[in-house]
């Protein structure tokens, strides 16, 4: 039986340059990531070979400008690669996310001269890696009650607390840090800095227990102890950690929501490939009727969930994208990926459970995409908040 897998490509939406672009990220990711994805993921092994291979494939500097060694893609291209990684590796799409949008484009956005001639040509090479170390045990979804505390000393700071679930953070080379200046302030103590992860003061070790899913991200816990950072190492502004953090959870939101169409994708191809190879009762099952409504249910909400995000794309290259928008696109994008790749885990049936199909790891890497960047829950209140002014 004849698959029409490409009715799930967005290549026949697309030319020029974004077209030249998904299929050079497409040929890479089929040569570079899919021979060791199930690997890394059952191993849980960081691949380091990876970055050095997606700064040589430009893929690392992609957003940032020419001037500092990047491609200086559109919001759009930036969707664009990041549905292509998604579709075929979670956790390097993740590393993607975190050293282009939360550090890099926070980089570029925040930094002055001296830290972004210092930073940013070596993350788009990928010579060094970088991490943002914002979550903490009290401090996710709700980012000014984070205790992790800056204390001036002399021409400088010294940083104490504790960060957890930081990806990148085992094997980072240069860590965004937020710590308040004085918790009485609220947001308005937050501070970042930016600084490397050799100095004495800062113990790393690996997240405790086993991840449902992208078992082959880095993900650790950063205990900082008298830790000392520079004044030049202010990223910002002095009280400015606030509007860093939401600028930088924002370069990720669009990352995430882009790299859940992969997996929806992925998942739905899967779905697709299997029920027409799969005979049962006589025919395969991809002719039974409700085999056949639950991949044309997914089918439609990949192309809803695809154009969301290419519309909040279009809408950030115009300067007109909003909190509201963002978060339509990633609830929308994050949950139709979780759906799409239960479906396919039951449409494999007994062979869904296993790792030797692709679709329990797609199910499993998708769940973490609902909560990365703000929880699903945490999207909606903001679509709700953005339709009153009270």
């Amino acid at each position: 039986m004849n698959v029409v897998a490409s009715a799930f490509l967005p290549d026949r939406e697309l030319a020029g340059d974004d077209l030249a672009l998904v299929q050079r990220v497409r040929a890479f990711a089929a040569a570079q990531l899919a021979p060791h994805a199930r690997r890394i993921d059952e191993e849980g092994e960081f691949r380091r070979a990876s970055v050095r291979e997606l700064g040589e494939a430009g893929i690392l500097g992609g957003p940032i400008g020419p001037s500092h060694g990047g491609g200086a893609w559109t919001p759009l291209h930036v969707a664009l690669a990041n549905e292509e990684l998604g579709a075929v590796c979670g956790n390097t799409r993740g590393f993607v996310a975190v050293q282009t949008g939360l550090v890099a484009q926070c980089l570029e956005r925040f930094g002055d001269d001296a830290q972004r001639a210092e930073w940013l040509p070596k993350l788009c090479r990928g010579e060094v890696i970088g991490c943002f170390a914002l979550t903490e045990e009290d401090a996710g979804s709700d980012v000014a009650s984070l205790a992790c505390r800056a204390h001036a000393d002399g021409s400088g700071y010294r940083l104490s607390g504790r960060k957890i679930w930081i990806t990148n953070g085992g094997v980072a080379d240069v860590a965004i840090v937020f710590a308040t200046i004085d918790p009485a302030l609220g947001r308005e103590g937050i501070t970042a800095f930016l600084v490397p992860t050799d100095r004495p003061g800062l113990e790393r070790t690996r997240m405790p227990g086993r991840e449902l899913g992208h078992r082959g991200s880095d993900h650790a816990t950063l205990a900082f102890a008298d830790f000392a950072a520079q004044a030049s190492e202010v990223l910002g502004g002095v009280g400015r950690g606030f509007a860093v953090a939401m600028g930088g959870l924002n370069a990720g939101r669009l990352s995430v929501a882009a790299g859940a169409v992969g997996i929806h994708r992925a998942a739905l191809q899967a779905a697709l490939e299997f029920t027409a190879s799969r005979r049962q009762f006589g025919k395969p099952l991809v002719r039974f009727q409700m085999v056949q409504e639950r991949l044309a249910d997914s089918t439609t909400e990949l192309h809803a969930a695809r154009q969301l995000v290419w519309r909040c794309a279009r809408l950030r290259a115009a300067g007109q994208e909003t909190a509201l928008d963002l978060a339509m696109a990633k609830v929308c994008a994050t949950e139709a990926a979780s759906r799409a790749a239960d479906v396919a885990v039951q449409l494999h049936g007994g062979r869904g459970y296993t790792s030797a199909f692709p679709a329990e790891r797609l199910l499993r890497d998708a769940a973490a995409l609902r909560i990365y960047e703000g929880t699903s829950m945490i999207q909606k209140t903001i679509i709700a908040r953005g339709l009153t002014s009270t």
